[in-house]
C-alpha cells in the first residue's frame, strides 16, 4: 500500500501548507484519512476528488474535517458536469452527532464507524484506540495484510500506544510539542512521548505529522532520537510512504 501526506500541520495550515490529510492507495482503491484546511487543493496534486473511494475521519476538530464541506461542493459540482451520482462514504464516528451529521450532503453519505470493531474498507482493515484528547478521537492501525501503518490521529500520552502499535511498519503520531512543552493539557504529544512509543512498540518507522508551525521542526527528530534510533522522518506535503 502507498501512503501520501497531503497535509500535516497541527491547528491551522502554515503558509500554502494544510492541516492532517493522508492518502492511502492500493490495487486502484483510494481512502482519504482526515480532511484538514487547505487539503483539498493540495490532494488535487496527486488525485481528482471525485476518483476518491472513502474517507475517514478520526475526529470532528476543524483541523481534520475544514475541508469535508468543500469536498462536498467538489462532488456535488462533478454531479453537474459529468452526470456521476456515485455517492462518497465518509466513515466517522457518532459520539458527536452534529459532526456525524455534517459527513451527509447530497453526493456524500456520513457512514458510523464501531471503535470496538474493526472496519473494512476496500482492501483495508482498520482497528481503533480511542485517545486522549478532549474530544472523543480515535487513532487508527490500518492493514492491508502484509503492511500496517498507525496513526495516532490527535492525542496525549498513553501507554495504550505500545500495544496498539507493536511491531507496524510505519507509525505516524501526533508531535505538536517540542519535548519541553506542556502537550499533556493540550491533548497532544511532544517528540520524546513520540519516540518512547516507537521504542517500546518496536516500531520499524517513525513518522512525525501534526506539527508545530514555530521553531525549527528538525529538533523534534532530535529530541525523538533521545528514545527511538530507527528511520525517523518529518512529514511533509507530498512526501511518500510504501
Amino acid at each position: 500500500m502507498k501512503l501520501t501526506v497531503i497535509g500535516f500541520w497541527g491547528g491551522f495550515p502554515a503558509a500554502n501548507g494544510a492541516t492532517s490529510c493522508y492518502l492511502l492507495e492500493k490495487d486502484n482503491f483510494t481512502l482519504m484519512i482526515d480532511a484538514g484546511s487547505g487539503s483539498l487543493s493540495k490532494l488535487q496534486n496527486h488525485t481528482s476528488p471525485a476518483e476518491l473511494n472513502a474517507v475517514i475521519i478520526s475526529h470532528y476538530h476543524q483541523d481534520h474535517i475544514a475541508d469535508i464541506g468543500v469536498l462536498q461542493y467538489a462532488r456535488l459540482v462533478n454531479y453537474y458536469v459529468t452526470g456521476e451520482k456515485r455517492i462518497l462514504p465518509i466513515h466517522g464516528h457518532t459520539e458527536d452527532h452534529t459532526g456525524f451529521q455534517s459527513l451527509s450532503h447530497q453526493f456524500t453519505e456520513g457512514i458510523a464507524y464501531d471503535p470496538a470493531a474493526a472496519l473494512e474498507i476496500g482492501p483495508f482493515m482498520i482497528t481503533f484506540l480511542k485517545t486522549k484528547h478532549p474530544v472523543p478521537c480515535y487513532g487508527m492501525r490500518i492493514t492491508d495484510g502484509k503492511k500496517t501503518i498507525v496513526y495516532t490521529a490527535d492525542t496525549a500520552f498513553q501507554k495504550d500506544w505500545i500495544n496498539f502499535s507493536e511491531g507496524a511498519d510505519l507509525l505516524i503520531t501526533d508531535c505538536n510539542f517540542y519535548a519541553d512543552g506542556n502537550a499533556l493539557k493540550a491533548g497532544h504529544m511532544t517528540s520524546e512521548e513520540s519516540g518512547l512509543i516507537a521504542f517500546k512498540a518496536q516500531v520499524k518507522e517513525l513518522m512525525l505529522s501534526h506539527l508545530p508551525q514555530y521553531g525549527d521542526n528538525q529538533q523534534l527528530i532530535d529530541e525523538a532520537k533521545k528514545y527511538y534510533h530507527g528511520k525517523i522522518k518529518l512529514a511533509y506535503e507530498g512526501l511518500i510512504w510504501q
